[in-house]
């Protein structure tokens, strides 16, 4: 709990910061920072050539418990999110039974505080059973922990649902997260709708159907006030969207994962279900417009949607294998590496999309910031560090992971919870 860190190059967009400086952590309390400190008695990690920077959050998390810990469960996800360099996560509703009311919100609070490696905040749904038919006691659910409310898998279904969790959220401040699929259109579909998927046989889920309920939202936000997020971003004209809403000074804010800004869908041409997740991997216009967001500003997280299956699910043939790819473990050594150093988003950008804004929109004001006083939640990122990314050294119990075989330079090598090392990945 007592931990200082020497001569990182420090860098926190709360406070403007890119130098090499010290973090001293007292009692798991950011204490001081500047350059020489001294606290002889506490552990020293020495950071010289490393980067340091206010623990990274991913917002958008499956831990699949309770219900599914056959995939994926608090213990594992959490050693996996520690593994690579997350020191929180927001676990979605979608369990069983799902997370629809207070007594399911307390049990993941509780276990985690058992078994977990990193800090957990549990997502409620918005919807009871998920149908988005009936609002849930979002107020209750809200005291017993959660940090927001989802159906992610889903969209919210009936739109009254919607403005009446948007009206409710503005008494208890809690984030609602858009799943943006209209069902009808996405249908059964497996991969994106172009003349690729027509070319491969495959049925095609259009753009529309990820933007035509972005539209509705933003619509129905613009009547009632409040908050949404949008998850995981796959079309060019969703970017669009977000961007007007917010040159009209709504209430918007939007993530995308590491999968859909690195992978399009030629990908699909393997037909390995690696590559098979929702929203689909899109077009290589659409993938340029989602990193040109992220450049912009249009943007605000980068958040994995880690989707754990088994690898006897995830073995089915494309059309029948469960849609989603794991992320934990690989979202900061890729981002850094194919985002970051390859010069289209400055560190401190990366540290907004990883930290400060997760936590801002979480509203977990003791986080994404090395302010003194706040949470010493830390991720140190060794630029120098070479991994050949491989699913036998994952802690998850998933593997479904698109990126597999693919060398990554830059890998997180400390991850810190209230100056407790959960995670030591350095070589000497």
């Amino acid at each position: 709990m007592n931990l200082i860190i020497k001569n990182g190059r420090v860098i926190d967009p709360s406070q403007n910061l890119d130098e090499e400086m010290d973090i001293l952590i007292d009692n798991g309390k950011v204490a001081k920072i500047g350059k020489k400190l001294k606290a002889p008695d506490f552990k020293e990690v020495e950071a010289k050539g490393l980067f340091v920077f206010p623990g990274f959050i991913d917002m958008h998390t499956h831990l699949r418990e309770p219900g599914y810990e056959y995939k994926e469960d608090i213990k594992s996800g959490t050693e996996a999110a520690a593994a690579g360099g997350i020191t929180s996560v927001a676990c979605m509703a979608n369990t069983n039974p799902i997370n629809d009311n207070e007594g399911v919100t307390s049990f993941i609070i509780e276990r985690a505080k058992d078994v977990a490696k990193v800090n957990v905040f549990p997502i409620g749904a918005v919807s009871k059973r998920m149908k988005g038919e009936e609002l849930v006691e979002m107020g209750y659910i809200a005291e017993a922990g959660a940090v927001g409310f989802s159906d992610d898998g889903y969209p919210v279904r009936s739109s009254l649902v919607l403005r009446r969790a948007l009206e409710y959220q503005r008494m208890i401040d809690r984030i609602i997260i858009e799943h943006a699929e209209d069902l009808q259109l996405s249908a059964d579909g497996v991969a994106n709708e172009s003349p690729l998927t027509y070319k491969l046989g495959l049925k095609g889920i259009p753009s529309a159907s990820e933007t035509a309920i972005i539209a509705r939202d933003i619509e129905i936000l613009r009547q009632v006030g409040g908050r949404i997020h949008f998850a995981h971003l796959s079309s060019k004209w969703s970017v669009e969207l977000i961007e007007n809403a917010k040159i009209n000074n709504l209430n918007v804010t939007a993530e995308v994962t590491p999968h859909h800004l690195l992978l399009n869908e030629q990908f699909v041409e393997t037909f390995s279900p690696l590559y098979k997740m929702k929203p689909p991997l899109r077009s290589e216009e659409d993938r340029v417009a989602l990193v040109e967001g992220l450049k912009k500003g249009v943007i605000d997280v980068i958040a994995t949607d880690h989707a754990p299956h088994s690898e006897d699910e995830k073995e089915l043939e494309f059309g029948f294998a469960p849609f989603g790819v794991i992320g934990l473990e690989t979202v900061v050594g890729l981002i850094f590496d194919r985002i970051v150093m390859s010069g289209i988003i400055s560190v401190s950008r990366f540290a907004e999309l990883l930290s400060k804004n997760p936590a801002k929109i979480l509203g977990l004001e003791s986080k994404g910031s090395l302010e003194i006083g706040k949470d010493g939640d830390i991720t140190i990122i060794d630029p120098e560090k070479k991994v050949v990314i491989d699913s036998d050294k994952f802690r998850s119990k998933a593997k479904n992971s698109p990126f597999i075989g693919w060398e990554v330079k830059g890998w997180p090598v400390y991850t810190i919870i209230g100056g407790e090392i959960v995670f030591k990945g350095v070589d000497k």
